[in-house]
């Protein structure tokens, strides 16, 4: 009996942490749950040019809002030294968890992975002129996260073609703290 007891808390204990760190399966994404404050912790693109300094897509987000059917976005980008916040708001398409938006061309993103408390991990696909780029970002609850959380989305980057010369630890830069108020 006592093994019994212990084959089953063993057991419980395996589902309730492979739960935390669970990420959504397609169809029951909670997007409601991203609502609130993230920080930028890494970037990655198979174009590098495009979140390298003053690239284009080197953005920091601050605070996602659910809307009906879209996202809201407040992000900081920093233009000659100065940090501006501007928003972007992103329209649910018919995938769960994939969104539509105009920045710097066409953008297709989707919600990769998520525990909603910790991380979110997006894999965006941009469209600009006839020709297309990959961005993958990592956002946290906190101003950094696990190495664990962060060689996670170093594999999910390599699934999706983009090298590890490619990503980007937003952590040790200046990410425009001090413009979140």
């Amino acid at each position: 009996m006592k093994l019994l007891l212990l084959l089953l808390c063993l057991g419980l204990t395996l589902v309730c942490g492979h739960e935390e760190e669970a990420s959504f399966e397609r169809g029951n994404l909670d997007v409601d749950k991203l609502n609130g404050d993230w920080f930028s912790i890494v970037m990655a693109s198979d174009k590098r040019e495009k979140i390298e300094e003053n690239g284009s897509m080197r953005v920091f987000v601050q605070h996602i809002d659910v809307l009906e059917n879209s996202l809201g976005f407040k992000f900081h980008i920093k233009e000659n030294g100065v940090c501006t916040e501007f928003s972007l708001v992103a329209y649910k398409m018919e995938n769960d968890g994939e969104y539509f938006v105009e920045y710097d061309g066409e953008n297709t993103f989707t919600i990769l992975k998520t525990d909603y408390n910790n991380y979110v991990m997006f894999h965006l696909v941009s469209v600009k002129n006839g020709e297309t780029f990959q961005l993958m970002e990592l956002y946290g609850r906190t101003k950094d996260l696990s190495s664990d959380t962060k060689v996670k989305f170093a594999k999910l980057c390599k699934a999706h073609g983009i090298t590890r010369d490619n990503i980007i630890d937003l952590t040790k830069t200046d990410r425009c703290l001090q413009a979140r108020g």
